[in-house]
């Protein structure tokens, strides 16, 4: 899986990438079609914040994750992602399921009728 990661009024060091990397391998792991991840790391107003964005079996989800500590963000969007991401594959399996059809047959509801429960 290829993560862009950018920041905004933050400096993109090796620590950072690696923890990003591990944050998100688990993720790569359970959703082998994740081609890519936009990751954006922005400091507004003394927090950080994350914003994640990807495309995911025809439909875009992003995630966002904000905190006093850069880690922790990371750690939310990354779990808040994982949810998103869980939901989507629930859906697509859901539609995979056929739903069940009516196994009586017409003829079986005209003699019930024409039977004297009396």
């Amino acid at each position: 899986m290829k993560i862009k990661l950018s920041g905004h009024h933050v400096d993109i060091s090796d620590g950072i990438k690696q923890y990003v990397d591990e944050k998100f391998s688990k993720i790569s792991s359970h959703f082998p079609t994740l081609i890519s991840l936009d990751i954006i790391i922005a400091k507004e107003h003394g927090d950080y914040e994350v914003e994640i964005r990807t495309n995911y079996e025809g439909s875009k989800i992003s995630a966002t994750g904000a905190d006093h500590v850069m880690y922790p963000a990371i750690a939310k969007a990354a779990k808040k992602l994982d949810a998103a991401l869980s939901h989507r594959k629930g859906h697509l399996k859901g539609k995979l399921h056929e739903k069940p059809t009516v196994t009586t047959p017409e003829i079986a509801h005209e003699i019930i009728q024409e039977m004297n429960l009396t």
